[in-house]
């Protein structure tokens, strides 16, 4: 069956959902509490939330999703997946700068917004860092 091929990536999928949604809480988190309580200015707050929910996210992600990395070096290994992270940081600030600013969507919004295509690049190029579990 043609569905079969890929159930290993959809399972893969779903567990990278649940540790995400970890990472979103303590980014998401961030983002509001820098942004609310302490009035630091929203892309600042995101970027802060997000390195936050990212180093969550790569403690989670080896251990529940991914499994074995095909990188030696634990400290190659982050650097990799920072680096990706740090796509996926951009592309969520101009995402976010558009919503926001272009389009006058509340900020909160935004960041939900943006997440679900951050969340799409991360899985599939922080996937190609680890061997097939």
């Amino acid at each position: 069956m043609i569905f079969e091929k890929y159930k290993p990536v959809a399972k893969q999928f779903i567990k990278y959902f649940g540790v995400a949604l970890i990472g979103y809480i303590f980014d998401f988190g961030s983002l509001v509490v820098l942004t609310e309580v302490f009035h630091v200015y929203y892309l600042i707050a995101a970027s802060t939330g997000f390195v936050l929910g990212l180093i969550v996210t790569y403690i989670l992600s080896g251990r529940y999703v991914f499994g074995k990395s095909k990188i030696k070096k634990r400290y190659v290994e982050f650097i990799i997946f920072a680096a990706i992270g740090l796509v996926g940081l951009g592309i969520l600030n101009l995402l976010m700068w558009i919503f926001t600013e272009k389009l006058g969507i509340y900020y909160i919004l935004s960041k939900v917004i943006a997440t679900v295509f951050v969340y799409m690049w991360n899985f599939f190029a922080r996937r190609a860092i680890y061997q097939e579990k």
